[in-house]
């Protein structure tokens, strides 16, 4: 059970549950709100609020099955964190564009919020499950019921918040956790002080080679790890927030007891099947592939 008198770990995994995507109660989203560029991660262009060539009448996309291999990568990694559903199933009431036109410029400007907000209550509801971040719990709560608030708005009314300074506020949170945690990761994993390098919010470790490297309780928030090399390397308790794991090796690196890790980072990575990941995300299957 959790150290938190109203959160449980039933209520925790229910609540991840209405944060991962549920394709069979959206409309299409994601293939036709977001804007894409011809890269290594999409074969063509798109313009924002255009769907995408492979979305069906259904809103179910025609080549599921083939995307990395047709070069669709991009569509593989993006994880909408629950904000699909939500919004087609409550903001519109189940309502979606193809039938009401007129809904669509809205819907479409709505979606993108909903993501950055369902991706807090993410972070938050992980904050709620850590014990040594205790002394902050009672104001990660209210953070999380401000939030789940917002997700309730209207469209009129949620265009109308200002998500980046919501974010602000929660990032304070979420820093505070960090440190507590990482702090007590330092005395729990026996870590002597200064046996590793400091690396810093946002570091610069592209391509960095960094096999087998012990990271366990490190600050890697934003870091810039675009085809770095962590094969083995001890990532408990790490402050992955925000890491960029694009091309990323991860083969046989420990990540299980890390912090804020999200399945759109894992699925941006590459890894094999001796990979350890938390238990509430899932191995994608391009790991036990590469």
């Amino acid at each position: 059970m959790l150290e938190n008198d109203n959160f449980s770990e039933t209520s925790t995994v229910d609540a991840r549950q209405h944060m991962q995507g549920d394709c069979e109660n959206c409309f299409g989203l994601c293939c036709v709100a977001l804007p894409y560029a011809a890269s290594a991660d999409f074969a063509n262009d798109k313009g924002a609020g255009q769907p995408c060539m492979n979305l069906q009448a259904d809103f179910r996309c025609g080549v599921h099955t083939q995307l990395r291999q047709i070069g669709f990568r991009g569509c593989t990694v993006y994880d909408c964190f629950g904000a699909g559903q939500k919004v087609s199933q409550s903001t519109f009431g189940g309502q979606d564009w193809r039938k009401a036109p007129e809904t669509a410029k809205q819907m479409f400007e709505v979606f993108p919020l909903m993501r950055q907000l369902h991706e807090l209550l993410w972070y938050l509801t992980e904050a709620l499950t850590l014990q040594a971040a205790s002394p902050v719990h009672e104001d990660v709560r209210a953070a999380l019921t401000e939030t789940e608030r917002l997700t309730n708005l209207t469209p009129e009314d949620l265009c109308d918040v200002n998500i980046n300074e919501h974010r602000a506020a929660v990032n304070v949170l979420l820093l505070r956790t960090s440190e507590l945690v990482r702090e007590a990761g330092l005395r729990e994993l026996a870590i002597p002080k200064g046996r590793r390098k400091a690396y810093g919010r946002g570091a610069d470790l592209i391509g960095a080679k960094l096999k087998g490297a012990d990271l366990r309780a490190s600050n890697l928030r934003g870091a810039y790890l675009i085809a770095a090399d962590l094969r083995g390397a001890n990532l408990q308790k790490a402050d992955l927030i925000g890491a960029d794991f694009r091309d990323t090796d991860l083969s046989g690196a420990d990540l299980s007891d890390s912090l804020f890790l999200t399945q759109f980072q894992v699925n941006a990575a590459k890894g094999d099947l001796h990979t350890k990941l938390p238990s509430h995300l899932t191995r994608p299957a391009h790991f036990s592939r590469e």
